[in-house]
């Protein structure tokens, strides 16, 4: 399971965006959303690297936080 904090998440067109790119590295990553305190939970059997990697060339900054 990855944490994520994405600090530049602030409305549903945005979480669509972030929840497109992190299924483009995992089709069947299971995602979960919290909009105000910004955090994605995904569970992927892809590389963290990887997903982080594509959130942030969808144009969204993120950092891990702990699971």
């Amino acid at each position: 399971m990855l944490k994520l904090k994405v600090p530049d998440m602030t409305c549903g067109h945005c979480v669509a965006t972030v929840e497109k790119a992190v299924r483009g590295v995992d089709a069947l990553a299971s995602v979960k959303t919290d909009l105000a305190q910004k955090i994605m939970t995904i569970e992927t059997t892809a590389a963290a690297q990887s997903v982080s990697e594509a959130i942030r060339n969808a144009g969204y900054a993120n950092e891990k936080i702990a699971a």
